[in-house]
């Protein structure tokens, strides 16, 4: 009997861009199978490039979840998250280049036309589908396919799992042969540090309106394993830094209630996610016109 044609193993960095709110950090979550990028109804809501990885039998995806792309970035903030993605999109082996169900906007072209430039191997992911009509949809493909040599155009649905599969079989298949670049069983390069900080921004975004959720930044201040001085539970100290005192009375709330709510929130997913007890305390502090400093944009990681 012929012995069985190995399985060539196929691995590479997927970079996830798009502009803001369509939907990419849903997309990559889909992907995973688990939660790695936090995710509101807001736009702006991914700041970092964030690094999943997908591992299988034959096959290892590094997926890199970014800002959206903004036309006209306001703050020094802006400007270092439209970098991130751009990096995300140059060393990319593979682009899901997402877009929504309906005719281009700048930010769309803007992207296309980087696309473009870095001459990247891509796959069009329209989301959203759920929104139209299948009518709707053909003419949106044909217009793609005259703007770029995707490597193919999937529609997918992110909110409701549809076409995840088929778009899963694409990129494995669009992927170069290599060897693993992580071990099978890690999950993401960042620390629990990092993923209990974009848990409490998350829970800002989810609960507050206005400009407070983006004049928040979120840094975990200390973080003692299995303190004793608190009965054996991880400790954690947060800081929340907003731009003005007013931001910091509406954040923390009559009686400091909305700021416990948030707490509370934010250390149960925190406990399910490292599987031990924590006891979450968070501070907020001001520090006026965070978003246009540099060097504290820096100590972020951007």
């Amino acid at each position: 009997m012929a012995s069985q044609e190995r399985q060539p193993f196929k691995v590479g960095l997927v970079g996830i861009i798009g502009k803001p709110n369509v939907g990419k950090s849903t997309l990559v979550n889909d992907l995973l199978g688990f939660k790695l990028s936090a995710v509101t109804h807001k736009p702006q809501t991914t700041r970092h490039k964030i690094i999943g990885i997908l591992s299988g039998d034959h096959y290892q995806i590094v997926l890199l979840d970014t800002p959206g792309v903004l036309k006209k970035p306001r703050y020094e903030l802006h400007r270092a998250m439209i970098q991130k993605a751009m990096e995300a999109l140059r060393e990319a082996d593979l682009l899901l280049f997402v877009v929504e169900p309906y005719p281009p906007q700048e930010e769309d072209l803007l992207i296309l036309e980087e696309i473009k430039r870095e001459k990247k191997k891509a796959i069009l992911v329209i989301n959203k589908i759920d929104r139209i009509r299948k009518l709707e949809l053909l003419p949106l493909m044909d217009y793609w396919s005259k703007q770029y040599d995707f490597l193919e155009i999937i529609p997918i649905s992110a909110l409701r799992f549809q076409g995840i599969d088929d778009l899963l079989k694409a990129v494995i298949q669009h992927l170069p042969e290599g060897e693993p670049l992580y071990p099978p069983d890690m999950l993401s390069v960042h620390p629990e540090r990092f993923f209990a900080a974009e848990i409490i921004r998350e829970k800002v975004f989810q609960h507050y309106g206005q400009e407070i959720p983006y004049s928040t930044a979120v840094v975990i201040d200390e973080w003692v394993e299995q303190d004793p001085e608190h009965k054996g539970k991880d400790y954690i100290r947060a800081l929340i830094f907003v731009e003005r005192d007013s931001q910091k009375g509406i954040l923390i709330g009559k009686g400091g209630e909305a700021l416990k709510k948030i707490g509370t929130l934010a250390r149960k997913e925190i406990e399910a996610m490292i599987g031990r007890p924590v006891y979450l305390e968070i501070w907020v502090k001001v520090r006026p016109k965070w978003r246009q400093d540099p060097r504290f944009l820096r100590q972020m990681g951007l």
